[in-house]
Parts: structure tokens; sequence; C-alpha cells
């Protein structure tokens, strides 16, 4: 069984939501459940997620900061070894199309922020993608997010590619995401993604529960 794991962790510029008076809060700790999906020729779970909320420093009410943890294990069963090109498989015929990788079935991890915008299945394929902004092989970087009222935004974290069958993991501690510029509410979920390349491509999503970010 071939195993691999590539832990990811992110720090940026810290942001600050206003409480009533300038008072700062204390830190709420958010624990999250696991999850499991099963898909063509895989099994994708979510292990130990959470997420902790950093208080405001200053009274702007239009940023704020969250602390995000999380595995991700993707146990695949069949995936093509040396299939060439994201669009053509091993018999150079179309079976690829739509994915997003860059020629190897893939395991990849990240959020969905959305400012005023409850982030349900009608507003997960609306948004606009960034990442993580990594400093030595995605093992530090920072990321931050400017919304608007009803914007969504995808944060890819890390992801590792899948070379033959195995058990391969994402695996991030205090990933540090800052928001600014949303003055309402801001939401977020999880997502993992495993694209199995070939000339039967399949994609598997399982998503996260959503968690307030204030």
């Amino acid at each position: 069984m071939n195993i691999k794991s590539i832990a990811a962790t992110a720090a940026m510029t810290a942001a600050v939501l206003g409480v009533a008076g300038g008072t700062a809060n204390a830190d709420t700790f958010v624990p999250l459940p696991g999850g499991e999906k099963l898909g063509p020729g895989v099994k994708l779970s979510r292990v130990n997620e959470s997420a902790l909320i950093s208080p405001s420093l200053s009274a702007n009410g239009a940023g704020r900061t969250a602390w995000l943890t999380g595995q991700v294990y993707a146990d695949v069963t069949e995936t093509p070894e040396g299939t060439p090109g994201p669009w053509k498989g091993p018999t150079n015929a179309p079976g690829t199309n739509n994915s997003s990788t860059h020629g190897t079935s893939r395991v990849s991890a990240g959020y969905i922020v959305g400012c005023q915008v409850s982030i349900g299945d009608d507003a997960i394929s609306a948004g606009a993608s960034v990442s993580v902004n990594s400093s030595g092989g995605g093992i530090s970087g920072s990321v931050g997010l400017k919304l608007g009222p009803g914007e969504v935004k995808f944060v890819h974290v890390e992801g590792v590619d899948i070379p033959k069958p195995g058990v391969y993991w994402v695996d991030y501690k205090d990933v540090e995401m800052t928001i600014e510029g949303c003055a309402g509410y801001a939401q977020a979920r999880s997502y993992a993604v495993v694209e199995i390349i070939g000339d039967h491509y399949s994609k598997t999503t399982l998503y996260g529960a959503p968690f307030s970010i204030g």
C-alpha cells in the first residue's frame, strides 16, 4: 500500500472584527463533524476537523480570522498508472473531460467561504477560486479574502497526487484565513475532492458542515 501525506499550515496577516465598546471576546473553538463518501474506486473521509474563530481587536466590523484544522483521507482502489494528460486516456480517446488535475489523479482539500450567504448546495458552484499562498513546498503560506455581500470564494488548502492505488491524505493544522470587507455575517464549509483520470473519469466530492465565522 502506497501512503503519502502532505501537511499544510498557512500563516497570514491578522484581521479584526469589531465588538461593542472595543472589548475583545475570547476565541471560539468550533468542533466539526467528520464525514465519509464512497465514489467509483475510492472512499473519501474527513476527520478531526475544527475551526478557531479569533476575536476582533478593533471596531471596524468588516474583518475576522479563522484558524482551520483537519485531515482528509482517500482510500483509492482503482486508478490508472501512467495515464497521459488530463484530457486523454491510455487509448488517446476522450474520457477525462472537466478534469482540473495536471495529468494525474489527485485528492485536494479546501474551504468555501461566503459573506452574507448560507453555504448550502445552491451556493457551492457560485464562487471564484483562490489558493493558500505557500512559501516552501506547501508547508507555510498565507491567504486573505476580500468578500462583499453575497460573494462566495473557494480557498484551496493543499492536495496530493494519486499515481496508483493506495491510501493518500492531506493533513493541515491552524491554517489561518483572514476575511476582510464583509460587514455582514460570514460562513464557511470544508470540501474534499478526489479526481480519478483515465478513460473512465470520476470525481468524488465530500462537503463538511457549514460554520459561522462571525
